[in-house]
């Protein structure tokens, strides 16, 4: 039988790694107290709260997969920016291009050479020939779903309960017994969210029928597999039903690579051979210099020109940016397309990926725990729950919030940080065995103190 962990013990477990994050990270301390006096909640974004233990680190300076906060401690960084970092801190190529562009313009409202080498790089890389940028992922969403709108005619949009795409309005959604409701935690929607969207559960080919049969829908926006709710997978055939059922109905198919471009240099759509009409991508393009881009079919270009062609003026409302395209990001997108997340960076960041998943698997199974494990390329996570959800609603069921905060502060407490609000390990080209096996062994030893 599989062991059932003993709740008091997590709790005095969890009172004594507190107490050792606060005495070993006084500094961080201080500084949390001082942004209290002029930040939300002491912190840039409210989010930054949410990292396990009693305040956030401050970091004073990261390279490659490591990085050192300001109580001096060095730590192995598997969070690596929820994916916008998944190049490695400071890369040198992007380092490089980034300090050479600066000096010879950052945003100028015209296009340089590097857009167009970058361009034909995603076509090669994600089969789409067409190409747009912005500097988010959020925005290459909402673009492209206005855009979709636009060329079909149709008002609706259908995404996932529990799915991510940015702040997107649409898409902080979720089904509850068949009706499309706000996802819990929603700021402030502009309109209850079934006005915009029909939210379904991921791999229930009949409800993703039923949400197109009546022909307003305008688009599909999809990630290859649920990624922020923990990793859930399509079931065998669920991209094939998707892609026949969205071109019954005549709707446009976008899929969001944004976080499965960890499974290779061409994401998901390139290793599990995906055809979407749009693909969307941001986070990890330029280095960590924001920058996101969006693509599309020929027959998509040709009907978005179209469309274009009849407006008084291409400076098109809710589509665009004065900074999108800018010089700065297109200069770091080349180099780090190039020079850093290479095909060959991709092959050896999937087999560290593939390593850290067989470590901590092989804990799980040493202390019999009834958890289990899923990986797409170089990103893994691990579950506890013994069989992976099949969609976000059993996924969201799932959570264990507590014993979450016991492992992500466990590990922190001894220089391993992983992704917060789920269990994520993302592998960068500077990531090493030595780092991946750290944590290997950390992690079992968490899980002998969980079991006593």
């Amino acid at each position: 039988m599989p062991v059932q962990l003993d709740r008091a013990r997590l709790r005095e477990l969890m009172a004594r790694e507190e107490q050792r994050f606060v005495r070993t990270h006084p500094r961080s301390g201080e500084l949390f107290e001082q942004g209290k006096r002029n930040l939300l909640a002491g912190v840039p974004m409210p989010w930054m709260t949410e990292w396990a233990g009693p305040y956030p680190v401050f970091v004073r300076e990261a390279q490659g997969a490591h990085f050192v906060d300001v109580d001096g401690i060095e730590y192995v960084d598997f969070c690596l920016g929820d994916t916008g970092a998944m190049t490695g801190h400071s890369p040198e190529p992007a380092v490089k291009a980034i300090a050479e562009q600066a000096t010879k313009g950052i945003t100028l409202m015209l296009p340089t050479e590097d857009s167009i080498w970058v361009g034909a790089e995603m076509e090669r890389r994600f089969g789409l020939p067409y190409w747009q940028f912005c500097l988010t992922a959020t925005d290459a969403n909402r673009f492209t779903i206005r855009l979709a709108r636009a060329i079909s005619g149709r008002p609706k949009i259908v995404t996932y309960s529990w799915c991510y795409h940015g702040s997107v309005d649409e898409t902080i959604a979720i089904n509850v017994d068949g009706a499309t409701v706000a996802r819990p935690g929603n700021v402030g929607p502009p309109v209850p969210p079934e006005v915009t969207t029909r939210s379904i559960e991921w791999n229930d080919v009949e409800a993703l029928e039923a949400a197109l049969a009546p022909g307003d829908v305008a688009c599909v926006l999809a990630e290859p597999a649920l990624t922020n709710i923990g990793i859930v997978p399509p079931e065998p055939g669920y991209h094939e039903a998707l892609r026949e059922l969205t071109r019954r109905y005549g709707t446009f198919l976008v899929i969001d690579e944004t976080h499965t471009i960890c499974a290779g240099p061409g994401g998901a759509t390139r290793a599990w051979g995906l055809q979407p009409d749009f693909l969307t991508i941001g986070k990890p393009l330029a280095s960590g210099v924001p920058a996101a881009c969006y693509g599309m079919t020929e027959e998509v270009a040709q009907r978005v020109q179209a469309y274009m062609e009849t407006l008084p003026s291409t400076d098109v409302g809710g589509v665009g940016g004065t900074l999108s395209g800018n010089a700065l990001s297109l200069a770091a997108m080349r180099a780090t397309l190039e020079q850093v997340l290479t095909d060959e960076a991709f092959e050896r960041m999937i087999a560290l990926g593939e390593r850290w998943a067989e470590g901590v698997r092989g804990a799980i199974e040493r202390h019999d725990l009834p958890w289990t494990i899923q990986r797409i390329g170089c990103r893994a996570e691990y579950w506890f729950v013994e069989r992976t959800p099949r969609n976000g609603a059993e996924a969201a069921a799932s959570d264990d919030h507590e014993l979450a905060r016991f492992c992500h502060l466990y590990a922190l407490n001894r220089g391993i940080l992983l992704t917060p609000f789920h269990n994520m390990a993302l592998m960068s080209p500077a990531t090493t065995e030595a780092d991946v096996d750290l944590h290997t062994q950390v992690f079992d030893e968490m899980c002998a103190e969980l079991v006593g």
